[in-house]
């Protein structure tokens, strides 16, 4: 039997397994959008291409909404899904950047 103490610290370590796991989740999909973004720029369309607009629109729009739900759920800091989400466009920005300098 679990004794109240136990039962506090297993719940805790639960919990902070689960507020990684929703962590690296997250940051799977950014990845995600990031190489999706980096095929599609190198084999299909061009940055200014309205399609490749709605694509990393749709999927940037998604991915906050995502953080925003591990957030209101407490499982990701506030702080740690905003760096997430300035991290990618960082990426993407400078994805952007070198390709239009490529072609």
């Amino acid at each position: 039997m679990v004794n109240e103490t136990e039962g506090i610290i297993l719940s805790t370590e639960i919990a902070a397994g689960h507020r990684e796991k929703a962590y690296e989740l997250l940051k799977a999909d950014a990845h995600k959008i990031l190489k999706l973004i980096e095929v599609q720029m190198e084999n299909l369309t061009m940055p200014q291409c309205p399609l490749y607009e709605e694509v990393l629109d749709t999927q940037m729009f998604g991915l906050s909404r995502e953080i925003d739900f591990a957030v209101r759920l407490g499982l990701v800091q506030e702080q740690d899904g905003k760096e997430l989400l300035e991290s990618l466009e960082r990426q993407l920005t400078a994805l952007h950047d070198a390709s239009t300098r490529n072609k």
